[in-house]
């Protein structure tokens, strides 16, 4: 059984979402971020940048001792290799899913996140830096929009691609924006919305979370160094 070191963010919802979808036994050990959990010695033996997702398989494909993977990107890319699925194997396909996780990986994902940081959790609001992260959110929606035009998921057949965006599009309220405005990505994400594997995925993290509260003065401390 897969070990998932996990909590309730967009990360997190990637790693879920995959292994609900390719059905495989996994056991979530919750790693509160906002009580400093990640902080503690074996989660870093795992996940040396104290960061959320982790996975540790103790049944590798090659059949050796255990495998601990961070990055949550790097994560799915193991999980498919090992599986053999949402993951092509013609170079086209492959070259085209990888650039979409890493465009989620190195642009959405990283400017969502500046995006909810100096929205909703700075210490004070600085207008200038929640208009350019707010602006480079609407514009990579825009990207993303304009990739499903002419396509129902982002790299051709739904793949780890479609399951690293999708949580990030989730709080796009909290993001400033309106899926309105962008008409082929809303339609995308509401089939991802109604798959089951994404729906069981969700449920399982409302039930480690089942009541998240905004973040105190001490979990600012510890999340974002905020004194």
């Amino acid at each position: 059984m897969i070990d998932l070191y996990y909590w309730t963010t967009p990360n997190g919802h990637k790693i879920t979402i995959f292994l609900e979808e390719a059905g495989l036994p996994y056991r979530i050990i919750p790693i509160n971020i906002g009580k400093g959990e990640q902080f503690a010695p074996e989660f870093l033996k795992i996940s040396p940048n104290n960061r959320i997702p982790a996975l540790v398989d103790p049944a590798p494909a090659d059949g050796g001792e255990a495998v601990s993977v961070f990055e949550s990107g790097a994560i799915l890319c193991y999980l498919a290799e090992k599986t053999g699925r949402f993951l092509p194997a013609d170079p086209r396909g492959r070259s085209a899913t990888l650039q979409w996780l890493f465009w989620q990986m190195g642009g959405l994902g990283p400017m969502a996140g500046q995006n909810h940081h100096f929205a909703h959790y700075a210490p004070e609001p600085i207008p200038y830096a929640i208009e350019r992260y707010v602006r480079e959110t609407t514009r990579l929606y825009g990207v993303l929009d304009r990739r499903l035009a002419d396509r129902e998921c982002v790299a051709g057949d739904y793949s780890i691609a479609d399951m690293a965006i999708y949580p990030w599009i989730v709080p796009w309220q909290r993001q400033g924006q309106q899926l309105d405005d962008f008409p082929h990505l809303a339609r995308w994400f509401a089939a991802l919305a109604a798959r089951p594997a994404v729906q069981r995925a969700y449920a399982r993290a409302e039930a480690i979370n089942p009541k998240p509260k905004p973040y105190d003065d001490e979990a600012k401390r510890v999340l974002f160094g905020i004194k």
